[in-house]
């Protein structure tokens, strides 16, 4: 039976290989290592959640906010336990426990070629910012781990 709960550094060994085997996921060194996933969690306790199956971990959400705006990261669902509606409950809990803390309104990014997620985020709700334009720079070196 799956069920969804609050997600723990303990989690990090089944969620790292989750996410390391998932095509397409945009990893890098240092914020997707233990240590980062820690602090994260730490402050971020309550809003990150694993689905298991029998004790595996077989989807995952991160979320979390700056106490103005919420963001999803690194959501994923093994591919054989797709179209169950298990990523819908996993981002629910999310926005759920997002919603608990007074946060209003939630942003995620997602590659574009990544067309199965971004169906997904569409079909649940999630609109596209054709008015924005992200940007990044690193504070320092991140090797990027391509899945």
């Amino acid at each position: 039976m799956i069920q969804i709960r609050v997600m723990t550094i303990k989690d990090y060994d089944g969620i790292y290989n989750l996410w390391i085997n998932m095509p397409g996921m945009g990893l890098n060194s240092k914020d997707d290592s233990k240590d980062g996933i820690a602090k994260y969690l730490k402050r971020n306790p309550t809003s990150s959640f694993v689905a298991e199956d029998d004790g595996k971990i077989i989807g995952v959400i991160m979320s979390g906010h700056d106490g103005r705006r919420g963001y999803i990261h690194h959501t994923a669902v093994l591919p054989n336990y797709r179209n169950q509606g298990i990523a819908k409950k996993l981002v629910d809990n999310a926005m759920n426990a997002l919603d608990k803390e007074g946060i209003n309104k939630v942003g995620l990014v997602a590659f574009e070629t990544n067309k199965i997620g971004n169906s997904f985020w569409e079909n649940i709700g999630f609109s596209v910012r054709d008015d924005l334009v992200y940007r990044n720079k690193n504070i320092h070196e991140l090797k990027k781990i391509d899945t």
